[in-house]
Parts: C-alpha cells; structure tokens; sequence
C-alpha cells in the first residue's frame, strides 16, 4: 500500500511529486501526460523563475524535475477511472486494469478547457488559436484578436488583452452578454473593443496560423468572416472530476471542494490542488503552491504532526 497516490501531471502534480519525495512519502504519481493545458501554449511569461518558456519547454522540464526525484514511483500514460473506499484506505483502478491500494490521494487532474468543436479549432491550436488569456495574451501584441464567448471569462480575456492587442473583437451566441455588468460598460467605453451578439462561430481560418474567424449573423443568417491573428476560445472549462465525483463533496459546476488551508477534501483521505478544486484562480503558479500545500499537510499527518 502506497502512503500517496498523486493523479496528475502538470505544475500541480510534479510539484507534488518532487514534495512528497522529500518528505521520504511511499508515493506513485499517476498521468497520461505532463505539463498539463499549457504545453499547447507557444509562449509562456508568468511561469515564474523563466522570463518566457514555451508549453512543450515546460512539459519537459516538470518531468525531468519529477523523473529526478528519488524514491517516487512514476506511472505515465496512464489514466485513473475509479476510486473506492477500503477499511484502512482507498483503492485506485486504473484504466488498463490495474489496481492500486493507498492510504492518501491527492487529486491534481485539473480541467479540461471546453471547445467550440468548429473547424480549424484544432489544428491551429497553440498557433493562433489559445484557451488562456492571462498565459498569452503577451504573444498577441499589436493583432486583432477575437474572443469568443460572452460570460465572465470572456470579458476579463478581453481585459487581459487589451493592453497587447490592436483590437479585441468579442463574439456572443445569445442576444446578451451573460458577463459582469460594471466590466461590460468599462469595456464598451474602449475604442479598441467591438461587441458581436447573435453570432454564432462556425472556422477558424488559417494554414500555418490563425488568419480569421467564420461566423453566422444569427440576426440575417449572414455567413461573415473576420480578419484576426488570433482566437481566445473562453466557453467555460470542465473538470476532470469524474472519478471521485461519489467521494467528495463538488460545487455545482463539478469542481471539487476544498478547505483552503489545507487543500483537504469532504474525504478525511483526499486531498485536491488546482484547476480542479473551487478556488478562483486557473494558474500554474498556483497549482504548483496548492499542491505542494496539499503534501505537507498530508506529510504532518502521517508523521503524527497532526490530524
């Protein structure tokens, strides 16, 4: 029986990894790949202690740190799809059929962005095409980007580009934006940003990269086509949660619920960090410090610390 089984393998889970090396755990870190979303980022400016790093330079460099530590086991390509309870802990079944026993779990499985399913979304994925305005808004400097979707996400995406961008085009399926009122006025008194409603996205145009967006005036059932360097897809994410949604406590969107002291779950043996959890913030910094949080704590109970 393991002492913790960590799923996941972007900043979040390495960092849980290299942490529960150090504090000498018997624990596996489970993944179907590393990095996390951002390896599909070209170029990465918040990571912090690089000044810029692409998505796949960081992939690479969280499991070269992971792959160094000593006494942590490593089980890549692989996919959890179930947890359940034992008398004195929890077995975790992977999808290949293997089982495995452990004391503790910490879930950094982190979230999945949701996609527009349009042609060109993703092919030019990493190329034009982004799902993380706050990782690449930089890369966008004097385009015209457009951003589709009106909640919340998308106007802060709109926030978070202006200063880069030479015009933010926002696109919206319903006849409203469903977004914060006070952020919408701020925005609409912005030269630099035109508001589309009633649009409904259908390409994304562009061979090497993105060089414009398809779209349906839902208003005339007019096909149009707008001329941009770049796509901000901010529909909503999803978490991946599925396999301990009967074990702890979820918000009502699915993510996971978290003491934030400590990053402890409703499950006295489940801990999460992350994209996955309820906090606010979609970081790699702050999944990384979550998850680490998340071992320590776990580290002081199993060395009687605490309880």
């Amino acid at each position: 029986m393991y002492d913790l089984i960590i799923v996941g393998g972007g900043p979040g889970g390495v960092a849980a990894g290299v942490y529960a090396a150090r504090k000498k755990l018997k624990a596996v870190l489970v993944t179907e790949s590393f990095g996390g979303q951002s390896i599909t980022s070209a170029e990465i400016q918040n990571w912090i202690g690089a000044k810029s790093i692409s998505g796949f330079d960081l992939a690479k460099s969280l499991e070269e740190h992971v792959r160094a530590q000593e006494g942590l086991d490593i089980m890549d390509s692989e996919r959890v799809s179930a947890v359940r309870e034992l008398p004195d802990g929890l077995e975790v079944a992977l999808e290949n059929g293997k089982k495995l026993e452990t004391k503790y779990l910490l879930v950094v499985s982190g979230s999945r962005r949701r996609k527009l399913g349009v042609p060109g979304e993703h092919e030019l994925d990493g190329r034009g095409v982004a799902y993380c305005s706050t990782c690449d808004a930089p890369v966008f400097r004097n385009r015209t980007v457009a951003v589709v979707g009106g909640g919340n996400a998308g106007l802060e995406a709109v926030r978070d580009l202006l200063p880069y961008a030479a015009k933010v085009i926002l696109l919206e399926f319903a006849e409203t934006l469903k977004g914060d009122a006070v952020t919408q006025e701020q925005l609409r008194a912005n030269p630099k940003v035109t508001f589309i409603t009633r649009a409904k996205t259908e390409g994304i145009l562009g061979e090497r990269e993105v060089t414009g967006l398809e779209y349906t005036d839902l208003n005339t059932n007019e096909k149009k086509t707008l001329e941009v360097g770049g796509v901000f897809v901010e529909v909503g994410i999803l978490p991946n949660s599925e396999f301990v949604k009967d074990l702890v406590k979820l918000d009502p969107y699915g993510f996971i619920i978290v003491d934030h002291k400590t990053q402890r779950t409703s499950h006295p043996r489940i801990w999460a960090a992350g994209d996955i959890t309820d906090q606010p913030y979609r970081q790699n910094n702050i999944a990384a410090g979550d998850a680490a949080k998340a071992v320590l704590c776990i580290g002081d109970i199993m060395h009687g610390h605490s309880e």
